[in-house]
């Protein structure tokens, strides 16, 4: 295969990541697929690790997009322009929670704000790692312990842009989800978006011992009690801030 039929193969790759092939390793959920059973896969047991990355789009930081890239090949061998932060340049902190409602009737949420961390080895079965403000590659992270799974009704795991610009259509948001076994999950906040401020990027039920993951994908334009509104969880919700960097709780 030529240097040229590799690039334009790139255009094909999706469909390959779309099937979960052995060669990704992944299933990419989408609209046409967007729902996944882990009891199915062998995978509704342990602990399940959701992870929440991103990065800036590529023309916030001065380099060529894709599509100029193929109009234009030769820029490939360019260097990048690096460019100093300006006021066009968005600080954007997304931030990863989950409501939860268990079996029993107990209904909340695990998020940065406010500091509901949750619990591993108690309910709700779900835990934030901590709140990563700066994009790194770690990103943020939520666990869910399976072992539970009977404990649990359903999950919603939801993303949102904490006191900042609303800037979803500038970043490239990816949650994945690494179970306990076989491919990971991964669901692209690729939606233009502008001015949303949430979004409930995906689900997971508990349907009749059935674990099935759900890409949702629904930007709304408030916060939590909004996607509360739409998910029909019940909470009552307050104005929340977090520390300074360099604060205390």
């Amino acid at each position: 295969m030529s240097f040229w039929d590799r690039l334009w193969s790139g255009r094909s790759a999706q469909f390959d990541f779309d099937s979960g092939s052995a060669a990704t390793n992944a299933i990419e959920l989408t609209k046409r697929h967007p729902a996944v059973s882990l009891s199915k896969q062998g995978a509704a047991t342990g602990n399940l690790r959701v992870n929440l990355s991103w990065r800036m789009r590529t023309t916030d930081l001065g380099g060529p997009e894709r599509s100029s890239l193929l109009r234009h090949p030769s820029r490939m061998f360019k260097p990048d322009v690096v460019q100093a932060h300006t006021q066009s340049m968005v600080n954007v902190d997304l931030d990863l929670g989950c409501l939860y409602e268990l079996k029993d009737g107990d209904k909340g949420v695990v998020q940065p704000l406010g500091s509901f961390f949750g619990d591993l080895n108690a309910p709700p079965y779900v835990k934030l790692s901590g709140d990563d403000r700066f994009g790194s590659a770690s990103g943020e992270t939520i666990y869910v312990n399976l072992d539970h799974r009977d404990a649990i009704k359903r999950l919603l795991v939801f993303v949102y842009i904490y006191d900042q610009t609303p800037a979803f259509d500038r970043t490239h948001a990816i949650v994945t989800l690494y179970p306990s076994n076989g491919p990971r999950i991964e669901i692209s906040l690729d939606e233009r978006a502008p001015q949303a401020r949430s979004c409930a990027v995906v689900s997971i039920e508990n349907v009749k011992g059935d674990l099935v993951v759900r890409r949702e994908v629904k930007f709304v334009y408030g916060f939590q009690s909004e996607l509360d509104r739409l998910y029909g969880w019940g909470l009552q919700w307050g104005r929340g801030y977090k520390p300074k960097v360099g604060e205390r709780p």
